[in-house]
């Protein structure tokens, strides 16, 4: 079987730099503005944990508490999933 892999610049965390994200990771769930991306991490300005989401047809998360930093950063390694928080 041959498969054929085909590398695009600015996709996936790329494509969202600037925007508010939600990380979906291992043990949490993050959202903040996407500032930076690289190999090992990701950066997050004013972030914060969502401990509890509620409905995902609502447009704010239950329980979302911000994090005593202005910059956060997390590991591309526990990143689970990812989008764009509307």
């Amino acid at each position: 079987m041959k498969v054929l892999i085909e590398e695009k610049e600015g996709e996936g965390l790329e494509s969202l730099m600037g925007k508010e994200v939600t990380l979906f990771c291992i043990n949490y769930i993050y959202a903040g503005k996407l500032i930076g991306v690289n190999s090992t991490c990701v950066k997050l300005e004013n972030p914060k944990i969502v401990y509890e989401t509620g409905s995902f047809e609502e447009k704010k998360w239950k329980d979302a508490q911000a994090l005593p930093h202005k910059f956060y950063y997390i590991a591309t390694q526990a990143v689970e999933s990812f989008g764009e928080l509307k």
